[in-house]
């Protein structure tokens, strides 16, 4: 029954799914409500009580209110499991893939509220699906549920990241007991750098930031440096905090370097804990030589995609 309600309240509210040209922000018709008071009106009419009939603190389940967008091995995981650490903060456990999965897609958003945690009125719901950044459709969709949402993104060196794309993949393989050819046979085709290769494309940033500039902002986009959230976690995670206007609640004590790992753990309330063994896998042994022509490939789209949001990275 609630979840009928729900959707009798989102063909009301819900606009186009594909807006032709949103609306800049600022011009909506101050005669109507704003989108994201009737999307919490309608999660409402769904919200999921624990087993005693009382939610904790009156804890809800509601549309986040941020999601990071991406991208693909760019440090998502690190970066939802450090700002976990903030009271203020509710985090969807799993990748939700809403936006860019039909399947998913079709049940409406009072699915995608569903698989939203319990959350107390002063938290902040935050969802991770690294696929959203590249993905086409995605920054129409999500526009369509909350144009005032705030996104972020993290980003690491192209030529680093398509490494650690293929990485996992490898291991995926190997897991299943499957072949999986060598780097040098995945990146290089007739000689020349294979174009085709889809962790080549993801890495394209400017190419995907105009598709989510066309419906959103920049200042609502936050653009994490995943490199830098590697080296220094918590002077990023700072920046962070502000962009989502979250009162300073992470420290430096919060961090500890693990040199078994070789990367940054966390300290929650006296407990240790460090990212899944999957994660800061060594990248595959690369030729210097198809190292530079990895560089040189993302030579000219990087420089776009500094000029795109007016920020440079310190990349190859």
């Amino acid at each position: 029954m609630a979840a009928l309600l729900l959707g009798a309240v989102l063909l009301v509210v819900q606009p186009q799914l594909v807006p032709s040209r949103p609306a800049a922000p600022g011009t909506q018709d101050p005669g109507q409500p704003r989108q994201p008071e009737l999307l919490r009106k309608a999660a409402a009419l769904v919200d999921e009580p624990v087993p005693d009939g009382v939610a904790p603190n009156g804890s809800v389940r509601q549309l986040p209110q941020t999601i990071i967008i991406g991208v693909r091995k760019g440090g998502t995981r690190a970066l939802l499991e450090m700002l976990s650490l903030h009271p203020d903060v509710a985090a969807a456990e799993n990748e939700v893939h809403f936006f860019d999965w039909e399947e998913h897609y079709s049940h409406g958003l009072a699915w995608y509220l569903s698989q939203m945690p319990l959350a107390a009125p002063h938290q902040l719901t935050v969802e991770k699906t690294p696929a959203y950044f590249t993905s086409p459709k995605v920054p129409a969709r999500v526009h369509s549920m909350n144009p005032a949402i705030r996104l972020l993104l993290i980003l690491r060196d192209p030529s680093e990241r398509v490494l650690s794309d293929y990485t996992q993949v490898f291991y995926n393989h190997m897991h299943k007991r499957k072949p999986y050819p060598a780097v040098e046979e995945v990146l290089v085709r007739d000689g020349r750098l294979n174009v085709d290769y889809k962790a080549l494309n993801r890495s394209l940033y400017h190419v995907h930031m105009q598709n989510w500039l066309r419906f959103f902002p920049l200042r609502h986009i936050h653009i994490v440096d995943g490199d830098q959230l590697i080296r220094d976690p918590f002077p990023e995670i700072q920046k962070v905090e502000r962009f989502l206007k979250l009162p300073p609640q992470i420290h430096a004590s919060n961090f500890y370097f693990n040199k078994t790992k070789g990367f940054y753990c966390l300290r929650d309330s006296g407990r240790d804990r460090c990212l899944h063994e999957s994660k800061g896998r060594a990248h595959p042994h690369v030729d210097p030589k198809l190292l530079q022509k990895l560089h040189e490939y993302f030579h000219e789209p990087n420089k776009k995609f500094f000029e795109l949001v007016g920020r440079t990275f310190d990349w190859h």
